[in-house]
Order: C-alpha cells, then sequence, then structure tokens
C-alpha cells in the first residue's frame, strides 16, 4: 500500500486510490460533481483537491458542510492531513460571535456552516473574491431555498477564479432534482462511482442486509382501524365538497392537495375552500397517528395522542380540537389506552442487539428511528444491555428541548471511544458522519427516500466488515417504504449515467454567472437583522445595498419616513390570536415613522381563523391604524415591492434611509433632525441643511422665503411648504392638502 506524496499534504497520511486521484484530477478543472458510496472517501478527495488548489493559486478555501459536528470533523481532518498551520484552518458555526467570525474570515481555509456562509455574504462580512475552491458537502441539499443556492450564485459572480468541487453519496433517482443540483451548483462535470465498479471494488467492505420483518399485534390493530375509520369519515365530507380523493394516497399527495387548497383560498376565500383545508388538516394529524401505530408501537402513539388533547384544550389548532372532540376518536383513545401490548419489533430490536454484543463485545452500533419519542423509548430499554445515548437534532419540541451542536459532538466522541456502545440517532446522524467503527446499524422502520436509506446505511462498513438490519412491520407502509427506496437507489445510478453522458457531450447547457458584473446598487435598505433567514433578503442582494442592524421598530427601513414590517400569512394568523401584540407592535411602527407599511407574505390565509376573522383584523389595521396592507405571494414578490418602494423613495423623492428609534432613545439633535424631517417632502439631509443654517427649529418656523432659499436644496416651493406650515392658523389649515 503506498502513500500520496504532495508538498501540503502530510507524509504517510492519506492511501493512494487510483480512482480518488483520478477524481480529483478531473475535479482540479471544472465545477465538479462527486457522486461516490459512503466510505469510500469524499473528504479525501476534497484534500486532494484542495492542496493542489493552494499549491498552484494563492487565495482561501471554503468548505461547506451542512451540520456543526460534520463541520467541526472536517476541520479535524484537514488540519490532520494537510501540511498547513494548524491556526489557518478555522471552523465556524452560528455559536461563533459575529465579531470573531469577521477576523476568522481571513484565514487559508474556512470550513463553516451554509446558514453562516449565507448570513455573513449578506451582511458582508465575508468576501469571496479570493476564494479559489468552494467545496459543498451533502451537496444533494442545493435544491429549493438551501443556502447552498444562495452561496453557489454568489460564489460564481464574485470570485476571481472560481472553482466549486460538490461532494454527495445520494443526490436522489429523480432526473429533475439532479438536474436541479447541478444548476444550482453550476456543475459541469460528473464523477460517479458504484460499488461494482472495477477500481473501487478492492476498497468496498462487505455489508450483510437482513430484513426481519414482525406482524402487527392485534391490540394495536384495532387502535389503528379505529383512527383509520375517523379518516374515513374525513374523506367523505372532503368528497361531498367536491374533492375525491383515491384511497391508499402517499402522504406527499396529501401535502401537495393541501398546498393547492391554499393557494385557491388567497385567490378566492369560498367556505368550502376553508372548510376542505380544515378537514384535510384533520386528515394529516390522523395519517401521523396510524403511521405510529403501524411502525413505532403503542407507547409513541399514546405520547402522540396526549399531545393532540393538549393541543385541544389550548389555544391550539382547530384540526386538533375537531379531532379530540369526535366520539369515534375517543374510542381510539380509549382502545389505545388500554393496549399493553408493545409492537414487536422493540422485543426484535433488543434480540439483535444482543447477539451483536455477544458476537463481538466492543461493537458499535446505531439505531435509526424517524421518531424522538421512538428514540426516548429505545435509549431507555437498550441502556439495559450497554451505555447508550440518543443522538438528536437542536430544534425544541414539545417536553423535548433536543440537543445542542456541543452536546452531539460530545456525544460523538464518547460513541467514538467506545464510551457509548449504542447510539439511538433520528434523521441527524444519516449524513456524512465518520464513525469508522460501526458494525451494525438498524433501521428501526423503513424510509421511503432512497437518500435517506443509503445515508443510514452509510454508517457501517467504512473500512470494515458491517450488517445492516431493516424491520419491517408486514403489510404495513414499512413494506411500502422499503421497496420504494431500493427501487429509487436503482434508478438514481442509471440517471446519474445518462446526465454525465449529455454533459460530456454538450447536450445539457450550464449557466455560468462567472465574470457577471456585479451590479453598483442606487437603493439601500436597512434591514432587521432577524430577517437574515428570510429568502426575502437573498432577493434584495441582488438589487439594493444591505445594511444589517438590530432594528428597535420594523423589519425593513426604506426611507427617512417609509418602514415595512413583514409577516408571513402563517405569523399574521398567529399574531391575529394574540393581538394586543400585533397592535402594540403596529402602533411603535406607526408612531415611529410617517409612512409606515405591513406586508403580509404567502397565500394560506386561512388556514387556522374563519376567513372574517382574518379580514376584519386587515381592515381594522388599514382603516383603524391608517396602515397600508400589501399582500404578497412569495418572498420574490415580497423583495419587489421593497425595491419598489424603495427606488421611488430614494432615486424619485431623494430621501436617504434613516432607522427611527422610541424617543427616549433619541439625542437632542437627533430629534431635532426627527421633527424637520417630518415635513412634508424634507428628507433627512434638507432637515440637516436647514439645522446647520439655522442651528433651532425655531429659527426655521421664522424664516422668510428668501432665507430659507439660501439653504442648499431648498427650492422656492419647499420654502414656499415651510412657510404656509409655520404660519396658516390651525383653525384655516384644513382648506389646504399637502403630500
Amino acid at each position: 500500500m503506498g502513500y500520496i506524496t504532495h508538498p501540503l499534504i502530510k507524509e504517510q497520511t492519506i492511501e493512494r486510490r487510483m480512482y480518488q486521484v483520478a477524481i480529483a484530477t478531473s475535479a482540479l478543472i471544472k465545477n465538479t460533481l462527486v457522486c461516490i458510496p459512503t466510505g469510500l472517501g469524499k473528504t479525501t478527495i476534497a484534500a486532494l483537491v484542495i492542496a493542489s488548489r493552494l499549491l498552484n493559486d494563492d487565495g482561501q478555501i471554503l468548505f461547506m458542510a451542512p451540520t456543526k459536528p460534520l463541520v467541526e470533523q472536517h476541520a479535524s481532518y484537514l488540519k490532520n492531513v494537510l501540511k498547513i498551520d494548524s491556526e489557518e484552518i478555522v471552523a465556524l458555526s452560528g455559536e461563533t460571535h459575529p465579531e470573531k467570525r469577521e477576523e476568522l474570515w481571513k484565514k487559508r481555509i474556512v470550513v463553516s456552516t451554509p446558514q453562516v456562509v449565507e448570513n455573513d455574504i449578506i451582511t458582508g462580512k465575508v468576501k469571496l473574491e479570493n476564494f479559489i475552491l468552494a467545496v459543498f458537502d451533502e451537496a444533494h441539499r442545493a435544491v429549493g431555498n438551501y443556502p447552498y443556492v444562495f452561496i453557489a450564485k454568489e460564489y460564481m459572480r464574485k470570485s476571481k477564479k472560481p472553482l466549486i468541487l460538490a461532494l454527495t453519496a445520494s443526490p436522489g433517482s429523480e432526473a429533475e432534482r439532479i438536474w436541479e443540483v447541478i444548476q444550482n451548483l453550476h456543475i459541469q462535470a460528473l464523477e460517479v462511482r458504484a460499488e461494482w465498479d472495477e477500481d473501487v471494488k478492492p476498497y468496498i467492505a462487505k455489508k450483510e442486509i437482513e430484513w426481519i420483518k414482525v406482524e402487527m399485534p392485534k391490540e394495536l390493530e384495532i387502535v389503528k382501524k379505529k383512527i383509520e375509520e375517523c379518516m374515513e369519515v374525513r374523506f367523505k365530507k372532503l368528497k361531498n365538497l367536491g374533492f375525491e380523493i383515491p384511497d391508499g394516497v402517499p402522504k406527499k399527495d396529501l401535502l401537495a392537495f393541501q398546498d393547492s387548497i391554499q393557494s385557491q383560498l388567497a385567490s378566492s376565500p369560498q367556505p368550502e375552500l376553508y372548510e376542505a383545508s380544515s378537514v384535510l388538516a384533520e386528515i394529516l394529524k390522523l395519517l401521523h397517528a396510524v403511521e405510529l401505530a403501524e411502525t413505532q408501537g403503542i407507547e409513541a402513539l399514546k405520547r402522540y395522542l396526549r399531545r393532540l388533547l393538549k393541543e385541544a384544550s389550548t389555544r391550539g389548532s382547530k384540526a386538533a380540537k375537531s379531532i379530540s372532540n369526535d366520539p369515534m376518536f375517543r374510542d381510539a383513545i380509549i382502545a389505545a389506552l388500554k393496549c399493553k401490548e408493545e409492537h414487536p419489533k422493540l422485543s426484535k430490536l433488543i434480540e439483535v442487539v444482543k447477539e451483536q454484543l455477544k458476537s463481538k463485545e466492543d461493537s458499535r452500533i446505531i439505531v435509526f428511528t424517524n421518531f424522538r419519542d421512538t428514540a426516548e423509548k429505545l435509549v431507555e430499554e437498550l441502556s439495559k444491555l450497554a451505555p447508550t445515548s440518543r443522538f438528536v437534532g437542536q430544534a425544541a419540541r414539545v417536553d423535548d428541548k433536543g440537543m445542542s451542536q456541543k452536546e452531539q459532538i460530545e456525544t460523538l466522541e464518547k460513541f467514538k471511544r467506545g464510551e457509548y456502545k449504542i447510539l439511538v440517532a433520528t434523521s441527524i446522524g444519516e449524513e456524512g458522519l465518520d464513525i469508522p467503527a460501526t458494525d451494525l446499524v438498524v433501521f428501526y422502520e423503513a424510509v421511503p427516500s432512497e437518500i435517506r436509506a443509503i445515508q443510514r446505511k452509510g454508517r457501517t462498513g467504512r473500512g470494515r466488515e458491517g450488517k445492516i438490519v431493516v424491520l419491517i412491520t408486514k403489510d404495513t407502509r414499512d413494506e411500502a417504504y422499503y421497496y420504494a427506496s431500493l427501487r429509487k437507489e436503482r434508478m438514481m445510478h442509471e440517471k446519474l449515467l445518462e446526465i454525465k453522458k449529455k454533459l460530456e457531450s454538450g447536450q445539457l447547457t450550464i449557466l455560468n454567472f462567472q465574470n457577471t458584473s456585479i451590479p453598483k446598487f442606487g437603493v439601500k435598505i436597512i434591514v432587521d437583522s432577524r430577517e437574515l433567514k428570510a429568502e426575502v433578503v437573498k432577493y434584495l442582494k441582488d438589487s439594493a445595498e444591505i445594511e444589517v442592524k438590530n432594528l428597535e421598530v420594523a423589519d425593513y427601513v426604506l426611507s427617512d419616513r417609509v418602514a415595512v414590517e413583514r409577516k408571513t400569512a402563517e405569523d399574521f394568523v398567529e399574531s391575529i390570536i394574540e393581538a394586543e401584540k400585533l397592535f402594540s407592535q403596529l402602533l411603535k411602527l406607526k408612531s415611529s415613522y410617517q409612512r409606515p407599511i405591513l406586508i403580509i407574505e404567502g397565500s394560506n390565509l386561512y388556514s387556522r381563523l374563519h376567513p372574517n376573522a382574518v379580514r376584519g383584523a386587515i381592515v381594522s389595521i388599514a382603516v383603524d391604524f391608517g396602515i397600508p396592507v400589501i399582500q404578497t405571494s412569495d418572498a420574490k414578490e415580497t423583495a419587489d415591492f421593497l425595491l419598489t418602494i424603495a427606488r421611488r423613495e430614494q432615486e424619485e423623492r431623494k430621501r436617504t434611509v434613516v432607522e427611527h428609534v422610541g424617543k427616549t432613545k433619541r439625542t437632542l439633535k437627533e430629534e431635532q433632525e426627527y421633527v424637520v424631517s417630518a415635513i412634508s417632502n424634507i428628507g433627512s439631509v434638507i432637515a440637516k441643511n436647514l439645522l446647520e443654517h439655522f442651528q433651532t427649529i425655531e429659527r426655521i418656523a421664522t424664516a422668510s422665503e428668501e432665507e430659507l432659499q439660501k439653504v442648499p436644496k431648498v427650492g422656492k416651493k419647499t420654502a414656499e411648504r415651510i412657510r404656509l406650515l409655520m404660519s396658516t392658523p390651525y383653525r384655516e389649515a384644513d382648506k389646504y392638502l399637502m403630500d
């Protein structure tokens, strides 16, 4: 076995594998998407490309991965193999303070989560001009609104010497999705390998796959049927409303149907559409209960049913209340509470784990489950066999605070060292984590996604033999999901080879943003820092100078008199329920800016409340508060409105952009500028000119038209307007209109 010899790679750290060298060589020529099975060293390929790029060109490297554990893992690997000062390789995440990040962006290699990169591009903390390579790990995520899409576009536009390396084991089986990833990452070449390819065969560890089928317990079957009866009643309701849905329709189709109804509601809020939306929401909640009964067992189902009842008893959704008041559903709850028979998957899992530990005492085992409730139960049971920990995401849920990034990293380290022998993971553990010593991977339930299935399988067989066990409940969605994922895996490889041929033959054209001129902005928009997560800001960045601040009032400031509060349709509906908070927020907006605006973004305004309640709130805001309400369909349309208003204010009306804050937080000087700038058609620039010239508001008020016109930018009309305002008696003022 030989090792790679390179001026920037430490001796005897990277084994020479010809397929890795070949892929890295190709990736140095064009923007390349590398699709190879897990365990074959995608990060090693990245290290080879990084070393060659840094040797031949001056510049920086950007390496991105979706989670902090992955970021830490990649940064550590690069420090171990590259002959580069370890202080020049840094890891960034949301936990790194923004001020510290600005300095860290000057380092030679920056490994970061994409969310941080996106935010720092928008706020101007990072300049992409000097980055000569951008690595996108888990590149299959580069679809829709994921940050990778925005980052790739900005990188190709701004880098002086751009090169993109994208890495994934599973880009998906649908040609449209693969093509979307290719377009979004500006890919020009594909490097594809499968486990049966001759150059990778010697490095593929044997993976034994076993499918264990179990029967659904009779008691649980009864509970499931009672819930399904509740669903049947609601499908009949939909039919009576004119919406017929075939039996056994997949969940993704129901969600698509729900989106369709919401879109129709936005343009035509008819009572039957509103009712159909509500009924469909109930069906989806019941469908989730059925899935838990089939694939997880009674304990997970009971926890979910309790949450539904709790949601119904508080200010929860109308769907939860309707379900909980249904006598048929209450029968299902009673049957569930009486059910004592646990799902046979649990006993099978314990049996499989016991057998593994018996054959190899120091085994590392990962058990994957889709649900945190199940994870909690499995940790409880498996801890009786060996030290066990859960591995879940950061998001807080009801009765579950999640795991911080620090806790995730510590847990993985303990698992590697053997302090934990068993890891019970949700989807957070599927992507990329390099745990070479995993001997057994168990799917507690099948997943329909080929991407997720491939990622799960890839956690074992990394350098040594591994075993995969899939637990399947007979005649349920478990079986359907499993066979769907197998079919999609086969299709994925076929589609990749097909697209590769088209790329090589020139049949597919990639949009190239390289050397596209960076626009010079005519307008500026102040954005509240909390809006950085919104898609709106990405669209604005192409056409406006963005200044990010922690705004006391408003989400967007477009001039010294115009500020905008943006709410998604869901947020607006939620804020109607807490009306006091909404109206207090709008009062602050109105008291701080002459021309406040509320934008409501999205189409599902009528998902939770009756249309009359929503319309009533909008009318109150427009009529009682005098705040114009603009409804937009999506983030793109919101951005278009903001830009149109900003251009009108700044380019046509010549007004500057000024953040206004509460009176108690203004200096006297700011208060003076605010008062004068509030005069119609006088912005902050003219206000400052007037104050510089006359020094006091009193002198401005008593100045003649001739004296006023001596001030820069004050013409005859403006002088007349000021005199009219200052000298007209209040009782006569209603004769005049001021624009």
